[in-house]
């Protein structure tokens, strides 16, 4: 059996009261976290591809670079972990 051409579509509106409800929603909630929390604590996937972060090296090239080129990154938590007496104070 042939489907026929002239088979009705749905055809919706690009924007209804709910979904500009649930933008308006939205937008507060944005603007309330930006207040709270500061400028950039919510960033889209698609918005910028690399961040960069200043850092302070480690004396050590090798591990400058094994930490992403510019050593121990600034304004970060970093965890240094190792068995006893492996070095990790000095």
């Amino acid at each position: 059996m042939a489907v026929s051409s002239n088979a009705a579509t749905e055809v919706r509106p690009n924007v209804t009261i709910e979904d500009k409800s649930k933008k308006q929603a939205l937008e507060r909630t944005l603007q309330q976290i930006d207040k709270t929390f500061g400028k950039g604590s919510i960033m889209r996937m698609d918005e910028q591809a690399y961040l960069s972060v200043p850092g302070t090296s480690t004396g050590s090239i090798s591990l400058d670079l094994a930490l992403g080129g510019r050593g121990i990154p600034r304004g970060r938590i970093v965890e240094i972990f190792g068995p006893e007496s492996s070095g990790k104070t000095t």
